[in-house]
């Protein structure tokens, strides 16, 4: 069963995950930069295929770290992160855009992000 989260609890998980969405990102980038090297065949000062090998693994590893927290993972680049939710009667995800300085947004889950506004 997917958990629902208040408001609070959605902000006080994000906190708690912020150093796991940190290296998400760092690691992505590396990730990139090592694809697209290997693709090229250029060198690179992060390394070669094992470090993007290696690279991969630990974005995989970070990204279920996240799953596990019953959260969902709309986006990876730019990262994107709804927690399920209900606002007045309403289904809704609260909604996390890398970026935002806090969780203060929220779709209905039939709207998606064209729907985005923000929490009351």
């Amino acid at each position: 069963m997917t958990e629902m989260y208040s408001v609070e609890r959605a902000r006080a998980v994000l906190a708690d995950l912020g150093p796991v969405i940190d290296e998400l990102i760092e690691v992505r980038a590396d990730t990139a930069e090592l694809g697209a090297a290997v693709q090229q065949g250029a060198s690179c000062r992060l390394g070669g295929v094992p470090e993007l090998k290696a690279s991969q693994a630990r974005l995989d590893e970070l990204i279920s770290t996240i799953a596990a927290a019953e959260v969902e993972i709309k986006g990876i680049a730019p990262l994107l992160l709804d927690f399920p939710a209900e606002l007045d009667g309403d289904d809704v995800l609260l909604c996390w855009l890398e970026g935002d300085p806090e969780l203060a947004w929220y779709h209905r889950v039939d709207l998606g992000f064209a729907g985005r506004r923000r929490l009351p």
